[in-house]
């Protein structure tokens, strides 16, 4: 299911508070992202489920989890009503797709590096969440997984990103939108209002600078 019908997707993830979720959205974030995984950064579903009633309602919410089972995932993301879930660890795809079954979205995420990035490709996924080796670090990597392949599910780029670098990934790579965490923060889990809304303003800057050749992929951009 597609997550919205803006042109570029830009989300917030790694969010703690209800104060950090409404600044967010206030500067434009299409989507919050909330990590239930071990982190820094986790929250709680109940904490989780009290921010999401107080958000506007056309705001995307994510659950990020990790190596969680299936079953849990799902339960979790309707109880709370999360917009999609964000799949971070070693699922396999029979348990991505008993998630999709059962909840609106499903995002997968692998590092750049992962052997499973074709098969995943092909497997009819709702989003593809390209990071790291090291997701959550703030650490940059390579894009050259773009010269590569060339992606048929929609990419959401991450990895240490920030309102700096955030310019030239979008500018440059045929991605459907980006994520960040770490590279707005004053501290894990605590936004910097000043990062968030620069990070916001550059990566749809950026969008708007991009050569439309860029986009010229086979990507299902109505679904």
């Amino acid at each position: 299911m597609r997550l919205t019908l803006e042109r570029f997707f830009v989300k917030i993830c790694g969010v703690t508070s209800e104060e950090d979720a409404l600044m967010s959205v206030g500067f434009g974030a299409s989507a919050i992202g909330f990590v239930f995984a071990p982190s820094p950064r986790q929250v709680s579903p109940a904490d989780v489920h009290d921010i999401v009633r107080r958000l506007p309602a056309e705001t995307i919410t994510v659950g990020v989890f990790r190596n969680e089972l299936p079953e849990r995932v799902a339960e979790i993301a309707n109880q709370i009503g999360l917009h999609a879930v964000q799949l971070q660890g070693n699922e396999t795809l029979e348990q991505v797709r008993f998630v999709a079954e059962r909840v609106r979205t499903v995002i997968r995420a692998l590092p750049v590096s992962s052997d499973r990035l074709e098969a995943i490709d092909h497997a009819d996924l709702d989003y593809l969440h390209l990071d790291g080796d090291a997701p959550g670090s703030g650490r940059t990597h390579s894009w050259s997984v773009f010269d590569r392949h060339v992606f048929r599910t929609p990419v959401i780029a991450a990895g240490g990103l920030n309102p700096e670098n955030v310019i030239e990934v979008v500018r440059d790579l045929p991605v459907f939108g980006v994520d960040v965490s770490s590279g707005v923060e004053s501290a894990p889990g605590v936004k910097d209002p000043a990062k968030v809304a620069d990070f916001i303003t550059n990566a749809r800057w950026a969008y708007e600078q991009r050569d439309s050749a860029i986009d010229d992929v086979p990507f299902d951009w109505s679904r």
